[in-house]
């Protein structure tokens, strides 16, 4: 849907914009702090399994968000930025919603290929394929390649916001904080 006249964006849009933002923080979060376990232990496990499940939560959650952005109105960045800046922003924001996809869904296919169990929070949710360890591996790499690229990407949005803010002084940040509407 195109920008409006809507000051800032829907409470769902902004709603799920930062739940995203610290669930994704929290998936990372689980996979640095696993390394502060022995392989084997308890706390390793758990936080991988915690891992997987924020993943899949994420993987949920970005087809809600996606809808959400068909749904509600894009409100209009004022002043407009350079149509280099507005195409730029697309291509990041495609970037950042792919990755919320292909991140879980390599996931998924990873524990697949592994032949373990997906747990989701009580549910065990069923193997994509087959297990393969060859292919487990080939999954493996894409996954973390992938991940390391999400730290790149994330870090780069919230540049551009901060840029966009302090640098432009648009009202590209003030439109998807949380808080009063105007």
């Amino acid at each position: 849907m195109p920008s409006s006249v809507n000051p800032r964006y829907h409470r769902i849009s902004i709603l799920l914009h930062w739940a995203m933002l610290l669930l994704i923080a929290a998936v990372y979060a689980a996979m640095e702090l696993r390394d502060l376990f022995p392989k084997g232990s308890e706390g390793r496990d758990a936080m991988k399994e915690w891992h997987f499940m924020l993943g899949l939560l994420v993987f949920a959650l970005v087809w809600i968000r996606l809808l959400a952005r068909l749904l509600f109105s894009r409100p209009a960045i004022t002043p407009p930025p350079a149509r280099w800046q507005q195409q730029f922003a697309k291509l990041g924001h495609l970037a950042l919603y792919g990755l919320m996809i292909a991140l879980p869904l390599l996931g998924w296919l990873l524990l697949s290929a592994g032949g373990k169990p997906i747990p989701f929070f009580g549910l065990s949710l069923p193997a994509l394929i087959p297990a393969d360890n060859a292919l487990k591996g080939s999954i493996k790499e894409w996954h973390e390649t992938l991940a390391t690229l999400g730290y790149f990407l994330i870090g780069l949005h919230a540049l551009a916001a901060i840029y966009h803010h302090h640098v432009l002084k648009d009202n590209t940040l003030t439109n998807m904080l949380p808080g009063k509407r105007s």
